[in-house]
């Protein structure tokens, strides 16, 4: 790894822990294509979304936004919150996080855990993704409180600059063989801010966008859908950084598909990933048969599973919302078991040899 990437032996801040996430290659196909998953879960608070708010606050101090003692204020679904929460802690802020009940509960736990103080824009019991609400209201809240900073994730570039490592990350750690990026899209910082840094060192790489079936930014149909944290709600506007510019192909991946996934990984692997990571995994995983010989495709992993035992992980509350189905997993496991029968032939590859 490049010295300038390398993390100190010794840190005194939690936000000095972010980055150099490894790579895990999940499979391989018989003519040398890889699927690797980029796992930013091994981020501090277990997400990507850390990187972007500790580059959000750090610019509102550049810009005068921000003055010691301030006030943070975002909506968030969870992660960004609880990268926001480490950020204000370390440098003397408080964060009011606005929420709703479509968030992961751990997710809301860690953020209060973390000194948050948390408003919801929604009755006890409404699961119902609220992301319009909680803009309006984290934008009037900061607008009426003193030395108080709406981060505004969605329309903020400081969110998609804060990806740009990810980017060197990549560059360094395969020399810069990257074929294909794939990712989730929410806020459009993770994809776009890494890919279009990557594409200024490797110019051809292709960019493939995914968000859960419901979400408007790659068109209709428009309804409901459980993967927390990624998306674009009906009634929500697209992100600032969703760059249909640096986009070759936008996808949908339904619930089902992504949290079959998400515990297929989890019971075969050991690997626990979180529900949307699941949507990109599963996507990445009907491509691999399909690509040129010896194709790299880096998938970017958001955040890791710990947070979703009470959904995504939990028999009881997939059944009550009908989104368990054992044929996808068995079809998931089986489409795995054939791709790691390859990368396992080719790993024992050079012991035989020897």
């Amino acid at each position: 790894m490049d010295k300038a990437l390398a993390r100190p032996a010794v840190v005194s801040r939690v936000s000095d822990l972010i980055g150099h996430t490894p790579l895990f290659e999940l499979c391989r196909t018989a003519t040398g294509s890889r699927l690797l998953l980029k796992l930013e879960q091994f981020n501090p608070t277990g997400t990507a979304k850390i990187r972007m708010a500790r580059q959000m606050v750090l610019d509102a101090e550049d810009r005068g936004l921000l003055r010691p003692g301030g006030r943070i204020v975002e909506s968030t679904s969870g992660n960004t919150g609880l990268g926001l929460a480490v950020i204000a802690a370390e440098r003397g802020y408080t964060f009011t996080a606005v929420v709703d009940h479509h968030a992961a509960a751990d997710k809301l736990r860690g953020m209060k855990a973390l000194g948050a103080e948390l408003v919801y824009v929604a009755e006890d019991g409404d699961e119902e993704l609220a992301t319009a609400a909680r803009e309006e209201f984290a934008e009037k809240l900061a607008a009426d409180s003193d030395n108080a900073y709406f981060t505004e994730q969605h329309n903020n570039m400081a969110n998609g600059d804060g990806y740009r490592p990810v980017a060197h990350e990549l560059v360094a750690a395969l020399d810069g063989r990257i074929d294909i990026l794939i990712g989730a899209v929410g806020t459009g910082g993770g994809l776009f801010g890494t890919g279009g840094e990557l594409r200024t060192s490797v110019p051809g790489v292709r960019i493939v966008g995914v968000e859960p079936k419901g979400s408007i930014a790659f068109g209709p149909p428009a309804h409901d859908y459980y993967q927390s944290g990624t998306g674009t709600p009906e009634g929500a506007t697209i992100g600032a950084m969703v760059d249909y510019g640096l986009l070759d192909e936008g996808v949908k991946v339904g619930d089902v598909e992504a949290f079959a996934t998400a515990r297929v990984l989890a019971r075969r692997l050991g690997l626990l990933i979180g529900g949307s990571a699941g949507g990109v995994v599963h996507e990445a995983l009907n491509r691999m048969s399909s690509l040129a010989p010896g194709t790299t495709m880096v998938a970017l992993v958001n955040d890791g599973g710990e947070k979703y035992m009470d959904t995504v992980f939990d028999d009881d509350w997939m059944h009550d919302r009908d989104l368990i189905a054992p044929a996808v997993e068995r079809e998931i496991d089986e489409l795995l078991t054939t791709l790691r029968e390859h990368h396992r032939s080719d790993a024992d590859a050079p012991h035989r040899a020897n």
